[in-house]
C-alpha cells in the first residue's frame, strides 16, 4: 500500500475529519473531545487520536498531575490538514440538499 493513502485514510476517516475539525477550533482533554465529536466510543477515539499522533497532526500533552490531564491539540502539520479538510466539510454541508436530490432520482430511475 503506498503511505500516502495510508496518511489520506487517517485524514479522512470518519473520526480523523471530525476530530481535526474540532481541534482547529482549540485544544480538548479526551472527555471533552469526545462530546464534541459526538457518536464515537472511547476505543474509536483513541484509536484515532494515536493515528493522527503518530502521523505528526495531533499532540498529545500529558500533565503529571492527580487526576491525570492530557490534552490534545494540532501541530503546525495538523492545522494544515484540518484546515484541507474543514473545507471539504463545509463544503458538503452545503451541498446535503443537491445530494439528497441526486439520490432521490436515482432511486426512481431505477424503481
Amino acid at each position: 500500500m503506498c503511505p500516502s493513502r495510508l496518511i489520506l485514510e487517517h485524514v479522512t476517516s470518519r473520526w480523523g475529519v471530525l476530530v481535526l475539525v474540532a481541534l482547529l477550533e482549540r485544544s480538548y482533554r479526551f472527555s471533552e473531545l469526545r462530546r464534541e465529536v459526538g457518536g464515537v466510543s472511547e476505543k474509536m477515539l483513541a484509536q484515532t487520536l494515536q493515528a493522527l499522533e503518530r502521523d505528526g497532526f495531533v499532540h498529545r500533552d500529558a500533565k503529571p498531575v492527580i487526576p491525570p490531564r492530557v490534552d490534545y491539540s494540532l501541530t503546525p502539520l495538523g492545522v494544515e490538514a484540518a484546515e484541507q479538510v474543514s473545507a471539504l466539510a463545509r463544503w458538503t454541508e452545503r451541498q446535503v440538499d443537491a445530494v439528497q436530490s441526486a439520490r432521490e432520482a436515482y432511486d426512481e430511475a431505477r424503481a
